[in-house]
């Protein structure tokens, strides 16, 4: 894909120019009718308005509708791309409703199952990622994955600025990776779209928050990112399971920690690495600050990768997994300096 610097940019500080100016526009009405009151899971003590992933999500899909319709040569496949900003709308929709009034655990991801079964169907049908595997077996695995990762989007959103600290490392390499031809140019321009909404939102979520996400946000940001994160996979999937390593450790084994102990799965909770680790003797800059750079790493791994032979492939993939394992061993350690 042939890079236009000047429309690069135009899509990045747009959608982060938009994603502040609706945060201000919207800011009263949340401020009204949405505010996140703390409980067990929260890092908050006082009520901190939600649904700041309404204007993430709007600026991502205005910004792109403009592209479209001043350079609609670089849709090559709007109709599909359209069906997955679609169904992020209507997923966004679903954690609206569960921000206000939160929903039980089953219906909740019924919905997301639908949800990422549709964007699933999306794909283009000759794309492969394992193709020794048969098709809807393949299919299957995507759609858990994607459903696994829509949902700890969500439970790693605990704190200030996290979700940030994860999200444009990934989208910015996304992007990076998309001029070097890993992705189709729609999905390239749907990262920087996102990279420039996150940056935009980062301004009011930082620490201390005057806005969260809410499950508007987070829900439908992990949606996208499973996406993306499948284009990207059918090219380079060692770079795909790089980007989203720190994320996808944490809230699994979290998970599973929790799950081996006969605890309550879907109970909100304090058991997050880094919620260990805020609890402990980090403060949240530090926390975010550690997982900004681990994930810029992982970028850099996840780059070094695109050209690599399978060998090299596997050991860059394990010096990521040995990095994010320093991590959550370091945050453990915080968490139990706390109570030692």
């Amino acid at each position: 894909m042939t890079r236009d610097l000047a429309s690069d940019l135009a899509i990045l500080l747009g959608a982060a120019a938009l994603t502040a100016l609706l945060i201000v526009l919207l800011h009263p009405v949340l401020q009204r009718y949405a505010l996140a009151r703390p409980n067990a899971r929260s890092s908050h003590r006082i009520p901190t308005p939600q649904g700041g992933g309404i204007a993430v999500l709007v600026a991502v899909l205005a910004v792109l509708a403009a592209a479209g319709i001043l350079a609609p040569h670089i849709f090559a496949d709007a109709g599909r791309l359209a069906v997955v900003f679609a169904v992020s709308a209507a997923l966004a929709l679903v954690g609206a409703v569960d921000d206000i009034r939160p929903l039980a655990p089953g219906p909740r991801l019924l919905l997301q199952a639908l949800a990422v079964m549709m964007v699933i169907a999306a794909l283009p049908p000759a794309l492969r990622v394992v193709p020794f595997l048969p098709w809807w077996l393949e299919r299957a695995m995507m759609a858990f994955g994607v459903l696994w990762l829509v949902n700890l989007v969500n439970f790693m959103d605990g704190i200030d600025w996290i979700t940030v600290a994860e999200v444009v490392p990934v989208t910015a390499a996304l992007s990076v990776f998309g001029w070097a031809g890993a992705l189709p140019a729609d999905a390239t321009f749907a990262a920087l779209a996102l990279c420039g909404a996150m940056l935009g939102f980062a301004p009011f979520n930082r620490p201390v928050a005057r806005l969260f996400l809410g499950d508007v946000g987070s829900l439908p940001l992990g949606l996208l990112l499973g996406w993306l994160l499948i284009l990207l996979a059918a090219q380079h999937l060692a770079a795909a399971l790089l980007l989203p390593l720190y994320y996808v450790a944490d809230a699994t084994i979290t998970l599973l920690r929790r799950f081996s102990r006969g605890e309550r799965v879907t109970q909100a909770h304090r058991s997050h690495y880094y919620q260990q680790a805020v609890d402990g003797a980090l403060s949240v800059p530090q926390v975010v600050g550690r997982i900004f750079v681990v994930n810029a790493a992982l970028a850099a791994l996840a780059a070094a990768t695109l050209h690599a032979s399978p060998a090299v492939q596997t050991i860059l993939v394990i010096c990521g997994a040995m990095l994010v394992a320093i991590l959550l061993t370091g945050f453990a350690n915080a968490g139990k300096r706390s109570t030692g």
